[in-house]
């Protein structure tokens, strides 16, 4: 019995100094606000993935905010609303990048167009971080996320910090709609026979994005332009910054 016991402890610890050796690592994304509007931050896992404590919160102006990722692999996106507010009967909506629930919490995925969105594959091949800003759902205001802390790999910061809203090509009041929201047809939406690359090709919208954003994707199939390098991004063991309207401060409209 003795043998036994000392046998299972010897083993577990062994264990356990293999995992510890694997080197587990808690991801923190960090959102910053620096708008000078409040933004309300839609966060929403990727299938699959474990739920994160929040979908969204206040962000004001100047606000800075942690969210814990568990060290398992995660998946989802995130993106900043704006100009939002409660109706009488205490409905929530957003100008821009609306979940489209009718409350301030986010259930599923982004539905509504017009918002710049900062996506993540925690942990994934080879143990890597992947990560990129797209407008493939539009575009609202600028981002930019960061690799932070002792990471490892070469990690680089994926952004769209121009202003595109003062030359958009949609008829939208507030932000910028994309090719697939604007004519909602397979070829734009790069769907159905289209969902290939060399088939589906950048329209007036994604090309304007993909000049004024290059390290950002401008439609679903941007890292096969010829023209552009990929716009995902990989990284081991870092935390990430991701700033709204990063300075100097850009206003909507």
């Amino acid at each position: 019995m003795k043998e036994t016991f000392s046998l299972f402890f010897f083993l577990s610890l062994h264990a356990i100094l293999i995992f510890s050796a694997a080197g587990v690592h808690s991801t923190t994304l960090k959102l910053a606000n620096e708008c000078s509007f409040t933004v309300w931050p839609g966060l929403v896992s990727g299938h699959g993935t474990p739920p994160l404590s929040t979908t969204t919160f206040t962000l004001a102006p100047g606000g800075l905010a942690s969210i814990s990722i568990p060290a398992a692999s995660w998946s989802g996106q995130l993106w900043a609303r704006t100009l939002c507010s409660y109706d009488s009967t205490g409905g929530f909506t957003c100008l821009t990048g609306d979940c489209g629930t009718g409350s301030a919490e986010c259930g599923g995925a982004l539905t509504v167009p017009l918002a710049t969105v900062a996506k993540f594959n925690m942990s994934g091949n080879g143990g890597l971080d992947f990560y990129s800003v797209s407008a493939t759902h539009g575009y609202n205001l600028a981002m930019l996320v960061v690799p932070q802390g002792d990471y490892e790999g070469n990690c680089m910061a994926s952004a769209c910090v121009d202003d595109l809203n003062g030359g958009c090509p949609s008829e939208a009041s507030s932000g910028c709609t994309a090719t697939c929201f604007a004519f909602g047809d397979p070829k734009n939406c790069c769907s159905g026979d289209n969902a290939r690359p060399g088939i589906c090709k950048p329209s007036e919208y994604s090309l304007y994005f993909g000049s004024r954003c290059p390290w950002a994707y401008s439609y679903v199939y941007d890292e096969d332009d010829e023209k552009e390098k990929s716009r995902a991004f990989a990284c081991s063991l870092a935390d990430y910054l991701i700033t709204f309207c990063p300075r100097p401060s850009l206003a909507i409209g």
